[in-house]
């Protein structure tokens, strides 16, 4: 079982490396600035801890629940729910699962009470045979401000196989 688990993993990784490289070869940048703006000078804000439900990978997808906290580098922490969701290759079945974001603002942007709240977007890729690694860097918020870049690897048990487009939802908690 763990042979197919790695033989699906490295060729779900195969096939999705050559599509997005693909993706990007036959079609000429056509915002070159906004390229640019990404690379500038970012500002820290905190980080995003997630616990992410369990739950079963649909082949073509999977969405789960999340219960996050942003802890502010200075200030107080803000609690979000929402949502955290696979489009592309998600064989398997995974446990409950922990994800870690530090949270860059990508535009000037003021980040008030709630500023987190929104949808975010990515490439993801990952594996579980029993405790598996993965990584997910997404970029989104209501204006799209916000960058997540992974602080640590998703850590999380089952035996699992995903590749594909990520979507974060985030929403206050009440």
């Amino acid at each position: 079982m763990k042979k197919l688990a790695l033989i699906v993993t490295a060729v779900s990784l195969g096939l999705a490396v050559p599509a997005a490289n693909a993706a990007t070869a036959h079609h000429p940048q056509k915002h070159p600035h906004k390229e640019e703006a990404a690379r500038g000078p970012k500002e820290r804000l905190g980080t995003l801890s997630c616990q992410v439900a369990g739950g079963v990978g649909m082949i073509i997808g999977s969405n789960k629940a999340v219960d996050c906290r942003f802890k502010r580098s200075s200030g107080p922490s803000e609690h979000y729910v929402g949502s955290i969701g696979k489009l592309g290759v998600d064989i398997g079945v995974t446990g409950k699962s922990y994800l870690s974001w530090v949270v860059y603002s990508i535009q000037p942007t003021r980040a008030g009470e709630g500023a987190l709240a929104g949808d975010y977007v990515g490439a993801s890729a990952g594996a579980a045979v029993g405790v598996g690694l993965g990584a997910n860097a997404l970029v989104g918020g209501t204006s799209k401000n916000f960058g997540l870049q992974p602080l640590s690897g998703e850590a999380g048990t089952g035996l699992n196989v995903a590749a594909g487009v990520s979507r974060l939802q985030l929403r206050p908690a009440k």
